[in-house]
């Protein structure tokens, strides 16, 4: 590995796949990147490569993780999925039922749900927030369950860029008696051997790739002609991506954004969602609980990011701002460039990350490439 090279495994049938993902390094798309896919909860493809910092002095190797951004919140709406799967958590239920705080400013009628598909009308804080405020988690919610919000909640979604992770996780923090972090570690994480993390242990920081930021000029934060509700998401508190070399930053539960994995475990996890809630001989949730998440919450203009969104309950639907070719199918991606795809049809989930950041989806077609790569060999166009 002293040169970056592309190690892992690729089966047979897969071989393009590590054809595009070594391509995405060789052109200097990618620093440092890992690609992982299951099929069947089997895993087919398993790829890391490049460097892990910009200087190069350390390689990516098969045990790098790296902060993921939002695709961090698939996991937090995959805890959300799994305590309501057995009865704790109605997503129909006002959050107040919950959380009886957060019925002030007019809230008493928002909906669990809401939370989940970003439609909640609190995709920011209307108070200034600084970074170490995220690091409060008493303080975050507190604000948000006092908070009038920015519209009509369940009628347009905005996407809850930061607050979603606070939203969710204290309404699982009230019924469980533990921290979001907790209870996925707990009852995810630990039993699958997964390397994902929300709120990573001071053991870990040396396995983490260091994130290269999206040339000037290229990020949400930096679009003119914002709304109001456009900026507030975007610059308050706003993203600093060297927060992300910090401990404070790596050890909170910031369970929108906050995550550190990589794509192994991000795949690996997911599995749970393509094979009806199962994974490793392990059984998670049931089927009827893993098909929650593709029930069509709302749909439109996103009030945050200016595009089309369909939103389930934690994830994008097909239709949304991503082609999907199988109707039943979810995904998420993070800031930067991550993504995690899972077909429910197919039963295969892919998972990208990488250290490389670019500021927009648009013409970043690293992950969606290497999509592509596996649906040409599983023959689903």
């Amino acid at each position: 590995m002293a040169d970056g090279v592309v190690e892992g495994v690729t089966h047979d049938r897969y071989a393009a796949v590590r054809d595009v993902f070594e391509a995405n390094l060789a052109s200097g798309a990618d620093l440092g990147a890992a690609f992982c896919a299951t099929v069947e909860g089997e895993t087919v493809v398993d790829l890391w490569g490049g460097w892990a910092d910009p200087a190069r002095t350390r390689p990516w190797t098969r045990d790098t993780i790296v902060n993921v951004y939002s695709t961090t919140k698939t996991m937090t709406a995959l805890t959300a999925l799994l305590v309501a799967d057995r009865g704790e958590l109605d997503f129909d239920a006002p959050v107040a039922r919950y959380w009886p705080e957060f019925a002030a400013a007019g809230k008493a009628d928002v909906k669990v749900s809401h939370l989940m598909s970003h439609s909640a009308g609190l995709s920011g804080w209307k108070e200034p927030i600084a970074r170490e405020d995220l690091y409060d988690w008493e303080k975050m919610t507190r604000l948000l369950a006092a908070q009038t919000p920015f519209w009509p909640p369940g009628t347009a979604p905005g996407y809850h860029a930061l607050t979603q992770g606070y939203l969710v996780g204290e309404v699982i923090r009230r019924i469980t008696g533990k921290s979001l972090g907790t209870v996925f570690r707990e009852e995810i994480a630990e039993p699958l051997g997964a390397d994902f993390w929300i709120g990573l242990p001071a053991s870990e920081d040396g396995r983490v790739a260091e994130l290269v930021p999206p040339a000037p000029g290229t990020t949400q934060a930096e679009v003119r002609g914002q709304t109001e509700i456009q900026r507030n998401m975007a610059n308050n508190p706003g993203i600093h991506v060297d927060e992300t070399k910090t401990r404070a930053w790596r050890g909170a539960e910031i369970p929108a954004a906050g995550g550190t994995g990589n794509a192994r475990s991000v795949a690996e996890i997911h599995a749970i969602l393509a094979n009806g809630g199962v994974a490793q001989g392990r059984r998670f949730l049931s089927e009827a609980g893993c098909r929650k998440a593709l029930e069509l919450q709302i749909e439109g203009e996103d009030l945050c990011l200016a595009g089309p969104a369909r939103f389930g309950l934690g994830f994008g639907l097909a239709g949304g701002a991503v082609p999907l070719p199988n109707p039943n199918s979810m995904y998420w991606g993070g800031y930067g460039g991550s993504l995690i795809i899972i077909d429910m049809d197919a039963r295969t989930t892919f998972a990208y990350a990488m250290n490389r950041m670019v500021g927009t989806t648009q013409g970043d077609t690293r992950a969606f490439g290497l999509a592509m790569a596996m649906w040409a060999a599983l023959g689903i166009s």
